[in-house]
């Protein structure tokens, strides 16, 4: 009994000696002839979307691959974020996810079906990304940040402001806004950024705190008029717009980023080869320049230093989540 029980201990390290190679064999190998497939949890057409779709190519040139996106939108994220926390960690499919999915949804929903923080292998951030208060001047005819303000302040309850759905970074940076300048506003949630943007030009409701490069064609047909951008710094694509801490709320600073993530469990090797190609793409003049025109800020980091950004996000986040109470259940 004791030689039976040694035999197979012994094959079993055998076999987990020859796992282990072959799985770093699997990994060195990567992607093979399969696609990538990369799940996006907001419509196509948002700001994610645009920003994928501008780094596409690049990405599979340096991989020798195809990506493939598999739009999920709904619950703030969560929807496609689910998908991939249970998805096999071969590489081969991977989240566009946000500082809403990774960093805002853990605080703000009470319960999630996976956990943003262990479930997941933050890969690479692609972008920073802010925030503009847009305005229809046929609803709120003002120019400034602080003629906004004092506009709202004289009228409490009369303005609605829109949002790309409940607990999204718009819905935040709006909140936070109000909570700093004393407004009392009523939160209207669209469906996605398209939506909630159109709702504004169509003069629904009179404003909305959205990503830059999603408002610029609307702004440039002068449809829209741009008070603040939510960033610590002007934005180059729209240089003559402030900030919004220089328009009169002081400290303000509401930054979101895009980044890849893929399971938990995802080999290094693949993580570091998909780290690799993002900071390709985001390296090369034309592609950082057509991010730049569309209003975001490339961001490279190693995989090491997004984790981090990743882990102090979610704890930022859950500070501005519990200053202005909101909750999902």
């Amino acid at each position: 009994m004791i030689r039976t029980a040694l035999r197979l201990a012994a094959l079993a390290t055998i076999g987990l000696s020859a796992a282990a190679p072959a799985a770093a064999e699997d990994a060195a190998h990567w992607p093979g002839n399969k696609p990538v497939t990369i799940l996006m949890g907001f419509t196509a057409g948002s700001g994610v979307d645009m920003v994928g779709r501008i780094l596409q190519q690049s990405l599979q040139q340096s991989l020798g691959t195809t990506i493939v996106y598999d739009y999920r939108p709904g619950a703030g994220g969560n929807v496609a974020s689910e998908v991939v926390a249970n998805a096999r960690p071969d590489g081969h499919t991977l989240l566009l996810g946000t500082a809403a999915t990774h960093g805002i949804n853990p605080a703000l929903y009470k319960t999630l079906p996976f956990n943003a923080a262990t479930d997941f292998t933050p890969i690479a951030p692609l972008v920073e990304v802010s925030n503009v208060l847009t305005v229809n001047p046929a609803v709120i005819d003002v120019k400034t940040v602080k003629e906004f303000i004092a506009k709202v302040k004289a009228n409490p309850g009369k303005y609605n402001y829109a949002s790309t759905g409940n607990g999204t970074g718009t819905h935040l940076a709006f909140a936070e806004f109000n909570a700093r300048a004393g407004l009392d506003m009523v939160h209207v949630p669209y469906k996605g950024g398209p939506d909630a943007l159109q709702a504004v030009v169509k003069g629904e409701v009179c404003c909305i705190f959205n990503q830059v490069q999603s408002v610029l064609p609307q702004y440039q047909a002068g449809k829209v008029r741009l008070l603040g951008v939510t960033t610590a710094k002007r934005v180059p694509v729209i240089q003559d717009v402030p900030t919004i801490a220089e328009s009169g709320v002081p400290n303000y600073n509401s930054t979101i980023w895009f980044g890849l993530f893929g399971p938990k469990g995802l080999d290094p090797q693949i993580t570091r080869k998909i780290n690799d190609a993002v900071r390709v793409a985001l390296e090369n003049p034309a592609l950082r320049q057509r991010l730049l025109d569309a209003g975001n800020t490339p961001r490279v980091e190693s995989v090491e230093q997004f984790q981090a950004t990743v882990k102090n996000d979610r704890e930022k986040w859950a500070k501005v989540v519990k200053t202005v109470g909101a909750s999902i259940d």
